[in-house]
């Protein structure tokens, strides 16, 4: 029988979970209650859950959570085998239908009200999707009743048993990133049947995965997988899961081959040749040396476009990280073949991830800090939090060099000295010596005023031999260069003049915050910038200005002409609204400037 739940609207929401984030566990187990004067209900018929009920829920989950060490002791073992058994607990008792467990709000009252304790145990000092709901597939509880939905098996043995098959990550690869198939449950049981019989032995689990997971994503523009018997559909699937399966043992063994025949150097002769050296040959042209590539993890990859900097720098992702799905649908509909998860920094799980282990970069553009004077303030803990969780990861994953990039005054200001010596003090434990520095994006041929901190660390001999790259040597092109053929593409009649007007490179895009804002170019000061150069700030445009604009109006620039002022390529797709691509743009550092420092770490490391 399926129930109603109390929903706790967003606008009372937010507010208890600001105030219970800094509370100790104990105190949030006495706040716990089982209804709230906020709370309401659907409009539909249906029984509404009674308070025995919820009392009941509580008492099965906080009976999981203490065999995992609640309240005062986990770790990431038992933290996974308590995932498992909570998502079996809350699907089989709940007795919620999918479309009372779609409602974000549902999910608020059982992490707020009745299991406050719990979800701040499983995530201390947890972001708000992890709690407030605005994200499903990271919910504390929600994303787990969710995986149950999907792989529930009524006719098994052990109907909950396919929750085993993969793990958090591997799963989140068909259930977050891979829509078209993490929808339908029929699919991602059939997925998972599969692939718990395939023999993987001696390849990577992930890769193997993820080329699966394309495959069938190419297939399912024409194949109506929904309408497949099971055993027919796990007959499809597992042809496609073999294909994978062989493409990826013949990468595996040519790698293998290249690697034997690159040591295969023919030894120097012992003593001098018993035959006359023949005399010298004109010159032929040689074949062209090839130069080694380097293997990097890029965090909060936002759009992708710093990672595309270092790719022409001779660094390929062989994983990005970044907690905005918009985010991560970019990247994947550019470089499907890069591996893009979708997670927090700070709740990734390197051990399911071997792979990364001794990559030759580990880079990151991270959010914004602020100041110590703003600690502890709604706007500088969570930038903070990914900043520390960044560093900790080094550890974790001992790169061989490290480019972390930022506000310029988290290398110049002495208001964040603090934060400068931690870093370093935590890099140089881990056996890596630092150098900072502010690079102007203007002098690598970005037409913007863009100044950013970078972080480079490196263990010896290798840094010794870095050094910074200098600027191009040439001014970098206008606004009106830039923009030109783009504000001139609908017929505007007064794009001729505006381009010579426009004659100056732009101020820096200011991507804005998450928490507050539309799409505009920035705080008064930027907007009267940009008013200099005769686009309107107050917000963006959806087209450019065509053969009928009103004479003296400056135009909006678009989400588009936004990119090209970042130096992101034209064909480079952004997913979500307005606002969402603007932001990842703004964001981004310009890929020439990704370029130019990848290309000094490249070096230092190659010597």
């Amino acid at each position: 029988m399926s129930v109603l739940y109390p929903r706790l609207l967003a606008a009372q929401a937010k507010p208890l979970f600001e105030e219970y984030r800094p509370l100790p566990i104990a105190e949030l187990a006495g706040r716990v209650r089982f209804a709230h004067e906020s709370a309401v209900y659907v409009a539909t018929g249906g029984d509404r859950i009674s308070t025995a009920q919820l009392r009941q829920l509580r008492e099965g989950v906080v009976d999981l959570a203490k065999h995992a060490g609640f309240p005062d002791d986990s770790d990431r073992a038992r933290n996974a085998d308590f995932d498992l058994q909570l998502a079996a607990l809350l699907h089989a008792e709940m007795g919620v239908v999918p479309a009372e467990a779609a409602s974000r709000d549902v999910w608020a009252f059982l992490s707020l009200v009745v299991l406050p304790d719990v979800a701040f145990w499983r995530y201390p000092q947890p972001p708000g999707d992890r709690v407030l709901g605005t994200d499903l597939t990271r919910h504390v509880f929600g994303r787990l009743w969710w995986r149950a939905q999907l792989v529930r098996a009524s006719d098994a043995p052990e109907p909950y048993g396919a929750l085993e098959i993969l793990g958090e990550a591997a799963f989140d690869q068909i259930y977050a990133r891979r829509a078209a198939l993490g929808g339908s449950p029929h699919m991602v049981r059939a997925i998972l049947r599969v692939w718990k019989d395939l023999d993987l032995k001696g390849l990577n689990e992930r890769e193997t995965l993820r080329d699966f997971l394309k495959r069938l994503l190419r297939l399912a523009p024409f194949v109506l997988f929904d309408s497949i018997e099971d055993h027919a559909l796990d007959d499809e699937l597992r042809a496609v899961a073999e294909e994978s399966v062989t493409a990826q043992r013949a990468a595996s063994w040519s790698a293998g081959r290249n690697a034997s025949q690159s040591h295969a150097v023919e030894a120097p002769p012992l003593s001098a040749p018993q035959h006359p050296v023949p005399p010298p040959q004109p010159p032929t042209r040689s074949a062209p040396v090839e130069v080694r590539r380097f293997r990097s993890i890029e965090l909060c990859a936002g759009c992708g476009a710093q990672a595309l900097g270092l790719e022409r720098a001779g660094f390929d992702p062989v994983l990005l990280i970044d907690s905005k799905a918009d985010a991560c649908f970019t990247i994947a509909e550019n470089r499907p073949e890069w591996d893009t998860v979708c997670i927090d920094l700070a709740h990734f799980p390197v051990s399911e991830r071997p792979d990364i282990v001794g990559v030759d970069l580990l880079s990151g553009g991270l959010p914004r800090v602020k100041s110590m004077a703003t600690a502890g303030r709604d706007e500088d803990t969570e930038e903070r939090r990914v900043l520390r969780a960044a560093i900790e990861l080094t550890h974790k994953v001992t790169p061989r060099a490290v480019l972390l990039e930022n506000v310029p005054d988290l290398a110049e200001s002495s208001a964040f000295e603090v934060d400068r010596e931690w870093m370093t003090t935590q890099l140089l434990e881990a056996g890596y010596r630092t150098t900072w520095k502010v690079l102007n994006a203007a002098d690598f041929g970005v037409p913007q005023n863009r100044r950013s901190s970078f972080l480079v660390a490196m263990r010896e001999p290798n840094f010794s031999h870095f050094s910074w790259p200098q600027p191009a040597g040439r001014p970098a092109p206008t606004v009106g260069q830039v923009l030109g053929a783009s504000m001139s593409s609908l017929g505007w009649s007064g794009a001729t003049e505006w381009i010579k007007s426009a004659d100056r490179v732009a101020p820096a895009l200011v991507g804005g915050s998450d928490r507050r804002g539309g799409a505009d170019l920035g705080p008064t000061g930027s907007k009267k910038a940009w008013a200099a150069l005769g686009v309107n700030g107050n917000s963006l445009g959806d087209v450019p200005p065509g053969p009928d604009f009103a004479p003296g109006e400056m135009p909006k620039l678009t989400v588009e002409q936004a990119a090209l002022i970042q130096s992101i390529p034209q064909e480079w797709i952004f997913t979500g609204g307005k606002t969402s691509r603007y932001r990842q743009i703004g964001h981004a550092m310009p890929p020439p400037l990704a370029t130019a420092v990848g290309l000094a770490i490249a070096a230092a490391l190659r010597s």
